[in-house]
């Protein structure tokens, strides 16, 4: 899909998580100020979280309340040192939670993304406009 401009990225939120069914786990990738963090609070937005998300730089993680009431995590992995360092954070019981998990920077983790996650690639266009191209595990 291509969204045109960042007033289009909640329909395009929405229509993703549409597209994904159950999907909980994703991973975003793209180049620095793709917008994938802007996606993500999209994201979040379209699951009913009240709160401003942010992008959890230095914390690694950050955890909203969805409108469900079920927790909703949003992970940044570009400053990680080593897999290790996600694995004492205890990733794995994040993303086999059953709770939305977003993931900036996946790369940097893969040997640890769950078979089942959904791949989001975000391309800068001309004009300002992004691509965003989904993965769906079968």
């Amino acid at each position: 899909m291509i969204v045109e401009r960042p007033e289009g990225l909640p329909e395009a939120a929405r229509a993703l998580l549409a597209e994904v069914g159950d999907a909980r786990v994703f991973a975003l990738y793209g180049k620095m100020g793709a917008g994938k963090t802007a996606f993500i609070a999209a994201l979040v937005q379209a699951l009913g979280v009240a709160e401003r998300s942010s992008s959890p730089t230095y914390a690694l993680v950050n955890e909203y309340l969805g409108g469900d009431g079920e927790p909703v995590y949003h992970f940044d992995f570009y400053r990680i040192e080593s897999v290790e360092e996600a694995y004492d954070m205890g990733f794995d019981e994040y993303v086999y939670s059953g709770h939305y998990c977003f993931i900036e920077w996946p790369e940097r983790i893969a040997e640890l993304l769950p078979d089942e996650a959904v791949s989001v690639f975000i391309e800068v266009m001309g004009g300002g406009a992004r691509s965003i191209r989904v993965e769906v595990p079968e």
